[in-house]
């Protein structure tokens, strides 16, 4: 495709991308919803053996369109991202353009600048002023990377000669990612050597109870190795107290590594970066941009006090005499990172930095904080609803517990989250809460108002109505 073919097809694409970000701003749905056995029907999925010609690929995208999750809508509230970041967008579509990897200076000299510049300003945020780091597939590989370097801490040769990981135990919180059951996996201690530690009523660790198990741990011939934190928990957005952690896990020997994927952008917010408190005493931590910061996914940053032990981490790319040179060792992205193809998402993060500076980040926060409060305090008023949870974060906690209502709660909310669902003008999350069904909102969208909110419980109570009107008398109040 060349000259005006070509200039009409992006024209058409330029078309859609506008519509689609338009159509945010109008009444509509968040989704469609539709098994998947019918869209599966429904939909012309087949590779075809001939090419079915530019025009089918238009066609296809506005099936595509169609058909997903509105995730940039205001009533999207159901994981911890959502929205678009306009400039993020551009440097999403940039990268795409330039189609480069980030394993080489040679190969993408002012990416990496960028990227370096990235990684030493969160760095310092955090407390990191003469660390390392690197951009990742997610949080979950970040936590992965944190406990890797605890490994290697811990056994600097198991690079090398690998290792016996069945008598080394990690502790997370109760209620951490379940990400870091997979970084078990990954570095070989497995799942029952991550030991989950218990959580005060707020679902923040208990440093009391993190002495207990290190201890219990040596009385049984364990070797404590590492404590996952987690600040901004995935259902309660609950924030550990990583002071207190971190003095037990150094005055212990171990790594302290913190999840920071959720709360990270705390640190932005005069009033609020209280809760990230500790965080720089840590060894490592992982922070998500694509989720409050509102980057376009994935934008996620790996931080380590130690430059040099990640350098080890990651010392396999050493052999790639293909790639690397001497030359270019201190400046080379990829001699820090677990992959070898990395796209480039620093340039997103840097454009939309660049746009509204660490004071627009602040303001962001501040704002979701502000949302959040808004949506605790109609919960609190409202006859029918419970705030099952403290709020520390942007996430709310909250389910229907009527006063005179006879049945079983949890199969009431799972119902009228159903029909929310269903009726697709909302999406917030179904979770749990120890036995508890509870509905989470998440408030970490830039459309997000209060009408959203308020409309958000409008439609949740009629719903309710309905459920109840449905069910067998005994069930009603």
């Amino acid at each position: 495709m060349v000259g005006m073919e070509l200039e009409i097809f992006i024209g058409e694409i330029a078309d859609r991308v506008l519509k689609y970000l338009r159509a945010a701003d109008e009444p509509g749905k968040v989704a469609e919803p539709m098994p998947h056995t019918s869209l599966s029907k429904t939909t012309d999925l087949k590779l075809p053996l001939e090419g079915n010609g530019m025009d089918a690929v238009l066609d296809d995208i506005d099936t595509y369109l169609r058909s997903c999750v509105k995730t940039n809508r205001p009533e999207f509230m159901n994981p911890l991202w959502g929205g678009i970041n306009t400039a993020g967008l551009a440097g999403e579509i940039i990268a795409t353009l330039t189609n480069t990897s980030m394993y080489t200076y040679e190969l993408a000299p002012l990416a990496t600048l960028i990227e370096q510049t990235i990684l030493n300003r969160m760095g310092e945020l955090v407390g990191f002023s003469d660390g390392a780091g690197t951009l990742t597939t997610g949080g979950s590989n970040g936590n992965m990377l944190g406990m890797l370097c605890a490994r290697q801490k811990m056994h600097p040769s198991s690079t090398q000669t690998g290792f016996d990981g069945r008598s080394l135990v990690a502790y997370v919180s109760s209620e951490s990612h379940y990400s870091v059951l997979m970084s078990a996996n990954v570095i070989g201690i497995g799942h029952q050597n991550l030991i989950k530690v218990a959580c005060d009523e707020n679902g923040c660790m208990r440093p009391s109870a993190l002495a207990d198990e290190i201890e219990r741990t040596r009385r049984e011939g364990g070797i404590p190795f590492c404590v996952v934190s987690t600040a901004g928990t995935t259902v309660r957005g609950a924030f550990d107290p990583l002071k207190e952690i971190g003095d037990i896990a150094h005055a212990e020997g171990l790594w302290h590594h913190v999840d920071a994927a959720w709360g990270g952008s705390a640190l932005f917010s005069t009033e609020h970066r209280s809760l990230m408190e500790g965080v720089e005493s840590a060894d490592s931590v992982c922070w998500d941009a694509h989720k409050m910061m509102g980057l376009p996914l994935i934008c996620s940053a790996f931080l380590v006090k130690d430059s040099e032990l990640l350098a080890r981490v990651c010392a396999h790319g050493n052999v790639a005499h293909y790639l690397f040179h001497e030359e270019s060792r201190n400046i080379d992205a990829g001699r820090y990172s677990l992959q070898c193809g990395r796209r480039n998402d620093a340039l997103k993060l840097w454009l939309a930095w660049r746009e509204c500076g660490d004071a627009g980040w602040a303001s962001l926060v501040d704002d979701y904080m502000d949302l959040a409060k808004h949506l605790e305090t109609r919960i609190l008023e409202h006859d029918d609803l419970q705030l099952m949870s403290s709020r520390m974060w942007t996430n709310v906690c909250f389910r229907f517990s009527p006063k005179d209502y006879a049945g079983d709660l949890n199969e009431l909310n799972s119902e009228i989250r159903r029909r929310m669902m269903q009726n697709g003008n909302f999406m917030v999350s179904r979770s749990n809460i120890g036995e508890d069904v509870i509905f989470r909102a998440v408030i970490s969208n830039p459309k997000i108002s209060t009408h959203t909110l308020d409309s958000l419980l409008e439609e949740l109570t009629l719903l309710l109505s309905e459920v109840v009107r449905g069910l067998p008398s005994e069930h009603a109040f």
